[in-house]
């Protein structure tokens, strides 16, 4: 709980701002359309008190390509959150930061993040528009804060104008920059895949070995990567190995409790093929990799999922190899390649 109410100390104490000239009326600056896929639940994300404007949207992706949110000048929100793959650190096993400094776990896809009701794998940030203060502040990741970057968006004309353009209190404030963040990676949905079209009834269909792989995930994977989003939004130890280099404790670094040592937050499936390598760690490099995992590599604790046990005996999660080619044949209907290549978030 320390870590959570620093967040919120830190968060609260930064409120030093720099004013700006020009009022522009915020009826020059619409709304953009925020449309809940009929598929989707509904999102987590009050979107009412952030509403994404075109102008908040375009400051929100300046500043998420923008090196000047760290100590370095280089290391961006889109360094690690690369569009190719669904807004992963492709290939990383873990994220890199200002002056070559390494982390400790493996950047996570960005999309659908409306619909998280908390963010990070342990869950440190309960609301999109405080996760960011967490790469941003952290020694190992971008290394800044928000008082220095207040100060270099402020000498910069582009940005003034901006924040001037997006924000009626025209401030280039850390809520502003936190918001504006927000108003991006709200509009991050990922929801045209094979598999959303076959669920809205669009005309596509499963192949053999899609529709056995479905028949098997709802069996064998959907106790945990649940509905539409793929995930129960909640947190598991699924039997890695401990790996000494880094011995994240998981979930227990934000409660301090013994019961959610080595638990992590369940990821969403979505785009999985492209978001390599997987595990908190990024411990292992392919779909196979994983599923040989559940079904034969995990290891025995006391926090370790009752799911995967038997007597206190570890089962994991039996499965034939031809079971594990239409689970990943299946797994693979969740890219949606129209988020992928959506210009609309491209840095370029």
């Amino acid at each position: 709980m320390k870590f959570i109410a620093y967040i919120f100390v830190l968060f609260l104490g930064i409120g030093c701002s720099s004013d700006k000239d020009a009022y522009v009326p915020i009826s020059k600056n619409p709304k953009l359309e925020f449309t809940v896929p009929s598929n989707f639940p509904e999102p987590s994300y009050n979107i009412a008190l952030n509403h994404p404007t075109e102008k908040g949207f375009e400051l929100g992706k300046k500043l998420f390509y923008d090196g000047k949110l760290a100590s370095d000048g280089v290391v961006s929100c889109g360094f690690c959150h690369i569009q190719d793959f669904a807004f992963t650190h492709h290939t990383h096993i873990v994220s890199h930061g200002v002056d070559g400094a390494l982390g400790t776990r493996n950047a996570q896809p960005l999309h659908n993040l409306a619909f998280q009701n908390e963010f990070t794998w342990d869950g440190a940030a309960m609301h999109l528009d405080l996760q960011p203060i967490i790469p941003i502040t952290a020694p190992v990741e971008m290394n800044e804060t928000f008082a220095s970057i207040i100060d270099k968006l402020g000498q910069d004309d582009t940005y003034v104008a901006l924040f001037s353009e997006a924000f009626e209190d025209q401030k280039i404030s850390a809520d502003n920059i936190l918001k504006a963040l927000s108003q991006f990676m709200i509009m991050m949905i990922s929801s045209d895949s094979k598999y959303d079209k076959i669920e809205r009834n669009e005309g596509a269909v499963f192949n053999e070995s899609e529709a056995r792989g479905l028949t098997l995930f709802n069996t064998k994977c959907a106790s945990c990567h649940q509905g539409t989003l793929f995930t129960d939004q909640s947190y598991h130890n699924n039997g890695l190995p401990i790996d000494p280099t880094y011995n994240d404790v998981g979930r227990k670094r934000i409660t301090g409790l013994d019961t959610d040592l080595y638990k992590f937050k369940t990821p969403s499936l979505r785009n999985i093929e492209v978001t390599f390598p997987y595990m908190h760690d990024g411990r292992l490099r392919t779909l196979q990799d994983v599923l040989d995992h559940y079904s034969d590599g995990m290891v025995n604790s006391e926090t370790l999922d009752p799911i995967f046990k038997q007597n206190n005996i570890v089962i994991g999660i039996p499965m034939s190899a031809s079971e594990k080619e239409d689970i990943i044949a299946f797994l693979k209907t969740l890219t949606d390649d129209n988020f992928i290549a959506d210009e609309r978030f491209s840095e370029f």
